[in-house]
């Protein structure tokens, strides 16, 4: 399986920009939902990369803020879900259909990811996948447009990936996450060594993702929905008995949305 060589960009409070590296040219990056045309101006010159490419995941202005810019700066080719409005006349991609750089080496596939907004989309290829606000480590986006059904079955198919998949998600949330995961699984070692490792890497200033599929599927409550455990809690949440997995995903989505943790 390819490696990618993947930088963060921080930007705002809390997001990540990516610029994902060729595997044919090492300088030559395409970067994914890029919110900030500066922050990702001054990580090309810095760095010595030339863009050739955007991927953007959804509309929001923290993801597409700077693609009118940088379209200024650079004539590049732009990719976006084909049910959003994205600027500069991007290429619009749909489930299964790939977004290929012969000439870079790269090649992804496109995976629609609806439910933080209605036509999120996510890009999949070489051991990666740049899910946007969909799925976080050990979180998940809020239901801005989407439904807790169509929520649950873009987290189905994101947990469907290979194990070592690398998930590289847009936002740093992970320790707000884990605290929520914590409260919901409080027996879950998994969890609490996770968190220790990421309190360690926020404290040295690193970013706590990528995560893996593999690691989300032990830590995550939104993609653990099946588990005793998780299910459990969320039944005792709501004081109720809870007939599905969309359900148990509803309840544990409402019940971070006003966690204080």
């Amino acid at each position: 399986m390819d490696v990618l060589k993947v930088t963060a960009v921080p930007a705002f409070a809390d997001n990540y920009l990516w610029l994902i590296h060729s595997p044919k040219a090492v300088d030559q990056v395409l970067v994914v939902d890029p919110g900030d045309a500066d922050a990702i101006g001054d990580a090309l010159q810095r760095h010595h990369l030339t863009l050739r490419g955007m991927l953007v995941t959804h509309h929001h202005s923290d993801h597409i803020g700077g693609v009118t810019d940088l379209l200024q700066r650079y004539a590049v080719p732009v990719y976006g879900p084909n049910a959003e409005s994205i600027p500069g006349q991007p290429h619009r991609v749909t489930e299964g259909q790939h977004v290929q750089f012969d000439e870079l080496g790269f090649d992804f596939e496109v995976m629609e990811l609806p439910g933080h907004t209605s036509g999120h989309i996510g890009y999949t290829g070489h051991g990666a996948v740049f899910c946007g606000d969909t799925l976080f480590s050990a979180g998940c986006g809020r239901l801005f447009e989407g439904t807790a059904a169509q929520m649950t079955a873009s987290l189905h198919k994101l947990a469907a990936l290979p194990i070592d998949t690398a998930v590289y998600c847009a936002h740093e949330y992970t320790l707000a996450n884990l605290r929520f995961a914590q409260a919901v699984e409080p027996g879950n070692k998994a969890v609490a060594e996770h968190a220790e490792r990421c309190l360690e890497l926020r404290s040295a200033g690193t970013p706590t993702v990528p995560s893996s599929i593999g690691l989300e599927l032990t830590i995550n409550p939104f993609v653990r929905l099946s588990v005793e455990t998780v299910k459990q809690a969320a039944e005792r949440h709501a004081g109720r008995k809870l007939d599905s997995e969309t359900e148990t995903f509803a309840v544990l989505r409402d019940w971070k949305d006003h966690f204080r943790g």
